[in-house]
């Protein structure tokens, strides 16, 4: 399912990610966010590698439960381009 990452205090969004019932559990167990990766088809815990870690504070799940929202303490940039988000491109919007 998707889980939409945010930042603990300024309410950002940093990230969308995708977990499954391991990744979940791994997530809850260990306070690291841990992701399933869909391209590499294999689990990863971010910042293990990098060292932007995210350090979980609440994970809930939306009323249709099939979106989870995760709460973080980011070390470093949460985006794979160096940028603090992954929401850094605007789009025009008409009106």
């Amino acid at each position: 399912m998707p889980a939409v990452v945010q930042e603990h205090g300024t309410g950002q969004v940093l990230m969308l990610a995708w977990m499954d019932d391991e990744a979940l559990h791994r997530t809850l167990t260990t306070g690291r966010a841990t992701y399933w990766s869909r391209s590499r088809n294999s689990y990863w815990v971010k910042g293990e590698t990098s060292g932007h870690a995210q350090h979980v504070k609440s994970v809930a799940i939306d009323c249709d439960g099939d979106t989870l929202l995760i709460t973080v303490e980011q070390t470093g940039a949460a985006c794979h381009t160096g940028n603090h988000t992954c929401f850094f491109t605007p789009l025009e919007v008409a009106g």
